[in-house]
């Protein structure tokens, strides 16, 4: 820890959690909680909890959970000193000066380290396309209309045909291996020896929000497999939290961003004027990268192919937006096949038309839909009209989907109450099935429950029972201690619980949680503090399980303790305990 504890816990309180999760992820207060869909794994009904009593947040679908710091952690891929001074600006706080082990400073460093091979690869592969070995990818670039300026602008360069002319390079420059392995531009094999990830390549250099080289995409020159090559993920780049083109959009100071499908749309509209556009890296659109751009857009225009692949990728991209509170439009190219083709026929204007006239998300979708159905047969516009039903049972609000409902009736010379009925009767069906929404989460937690001893589930009973009625401490005071909780991270929760409660009275979650390094102990501890007990249990069934659980943990802390007693006196204390905890009763 490079901060005295009550600084970092001072950062803690004054960075609510849930104003620092709402500005990454769309949340919905739900009673005492807010919900929401996990930024860190694929869903789609919310599992992800963030509660403001305790300053916690937990996802009962994949398990991951902590405080405002460990969110930061995880979200921005930083190291707990990261996180910590990323909090501290946040809330305006100043942090004083500290010294770190030489250690901890080189491994604070291997990020900086890996940007600054990265930025040196950059100015290789320029320096490249402008030398007679790079003439076929100047004439590709050039042949796609390119102008120096946006070459230059996009930092485009090549990686010549020799397979490890950047690795020699780079050991010229005095770069150890042990570095260079982390920086994803290599690969190791026994067989071949060091050889360069990207050869023979149009290379496009992928930059954080600060411009700063994370990564590469390169483009083959010729026939080679595969076409398109990404940089492995590293410690500076992950493809799921980037987006291509966003350090040079957000400098437009549009709130309306155009997401594009690859690289060369991208620099193709910001060359025409268009320089509010952006890309996913590679890979299908992500939650992480749509809560990204909601930092800086209100709205995206959703500019994909207009072939079928194109389609797909749009109608996969439309809920993923949704649900980060991003309102879409998806932009029709057709006849031309993508925004390069379209510009160059027509220009500017045209294209700036198109942009204008972009249809609404959802009626995209249900036009999509549409072709699916025989309109012109009376069971095809039956069977139509069922599926756009289930499909406006994705507006949650209620207006919304009257909204909906009036738009799409009038649309499809349907009787709005007609629509209004089934909307109403699919949604009956999904109240009265609920598994159809919660069956995931509900059997990921049986497996989790399956996996824990039974020990460790009456450790966390009691530990999530003692958050919820801090009154129960001076019931069990006198019967268990920390050193009863023998599993870790039970027994660490318990001795900093008890210690709480009895300097203050109260309990902190959150700041237990500062005493914690692994991401696996964060979830853990987190999921201890993310519980509730089951308030539909009578009076008499709490009281049975309060006392059959203190009973099992006192139980086995005796049995240890008989088990390596080392002199008779303790023997006999072990006895007797053992014969009080036969007569034991708590009441409530």
């Amino acid at each position: 820890m490079f901060y005295p504890e009550e600084i970092i816990e001072e950062i803690r309180q004054r960075n609510d959690i849930v104003d620092v999760i709402s500005s990454y992820i769309k949340l919905k207060k739900t009673g005492s909680n807010y919900v929401g869909l996990c930024p860190f794994h694929n869903e789609k009904s919310p599992s992800f909890s963030v509660s403001p009593n305790r300053q916690m947040y937990h996802c009962f679908g994949c398990g991951v959970g902590g405080n405002v710091i460990t969110f930061v952690m995880e979200y921005e891929n930083f190291n707990f000193v990261e996180a910590v001074k990323y909090l501290a600006d946040r809330c305006g706080m100043q942090l004083p000066e500290t010294q770190v082990s030489e250690e901890v400073r080189r491994n604070a460093n291997l990020k900086n380290r890996i940007l600054e091979v990265n930025k040196e690869a950059a100015k290789y592969y320029v320096y490249q396309l402008r030398t007679p070995v790079g003439k076929q990818a100047l004439e590709y670039l050039e042949g796609r209309e390119l102008s120096k300026e946006t070459i230059t602008k996009f930092g485009l360069g090549y990686s010549n045909k020799y397979s490890d002319d950047l690795y020699q390079y780079m050991k010229s420059k005095g770069y150890e291996d042990s570095l260079l392995k982390e920086t994803g531009l290599f690969s190791w094999d026994e067989k071949h020896g060091v050889y360069d990830k990207f050869w023979n390549r149009v290379m496009y250099p992928i930059m954080d929000i600060n411009s700063k080289v994370i990564g590469f995409g390169g483009r083959v020159m010729g026939e080679g497999k595969p076409k398109y090559l990404n940089s492995p993920e590293t410690k500076v780049f992950d493809k799921s939290r980037n987006l291509y083109g966003l350090n040079l959009a957000r400098q437009s100071r549009s709130r309306t961003y155009i997401l594009c499908e690859g690289y060369m749309d991208v620099i193709s509209m910001h060359q025409a004027g268009f320089s509010n556009a952006v890309a996913s890296l590679g890979t299908a659109f992500t939650g992480l990268q749509a809560n990204l751009l909601k930092r800086y857009a209100d709205e995206i225009l959703l500019l994909y192919d207009s072939d079928g692949a194109g389609v797909k990728a749009a109608l996969r991209a439309i809920p993923i937006l949704k649900e980060a509170g991003l309102p879409a439009r998806v932009v029709r190219l057709k006849p031309y096949k993508d925004p390069d083709e379209f510009i160059k026929a027509l220009g500017h204007d045209e294209f700036q038309k198109r942009l204008d006239d972009a249809i609404n998300s959802f009626y995209f979708e249900i036009e999509v839909l549409e072709q699916q159905f025989d309109l012109t047969d009376p069971e095809g516009k039956t069977k139509f009209y069922n599926a756009v039903a289930k499909k406006l049972l994705t507006f949650t609000e209620k207006i919304e989907r009257t909204n909906y409902i009036e738009a799409i009736a009038e649309k499809y010379h349907i009787v709005k109450e007609d629509l209004e009925k089934l909307v109403n009767r699919y949604g009956a069906q999904m109240i009265a099935n609920p598994e159809r929404r919660s069956g995931n989460e509900q059997n990921r937690e049986k497996m989790l429950r399956q996996k824990e001893s039974s020990l460790k589930t009456s450790q966390k009973i009691l530990i999530t029972w003692l958050l919820d009625d801090v009154s129960l401490f001076h019931k069990i005071e006198n019967i268990l201690s920390p050193e009863d909780f023998r599993e870790e991270p039970y027994k660490t929760v318990a001795e900093l619980m008890f210690q709480q409660y009895k300097e203050a009275g109260e309990l902190q979650p959150a700041k237990i949680l500062n005493q914690f390094e692994s991401k696996e102990e964060h979830n853990e501890v987190a999921s201890m503090f993310s519980q509730n007990m089951n308030d539909e249990l009578t009076l008499q069934e709490k009281e049975r399980m309060l006392n059959e659980t203190v009973c099992q943990i006192k139980k086995d802390s005796l049995d240890f303790r008989n088990r390596n007693a080392t002199d008779i006196q303790e023997l006999q204390q072990i006895v007797k305990e053992q014969a009080e905890l036969q007569k034991l009763h708590i009441s409530l």
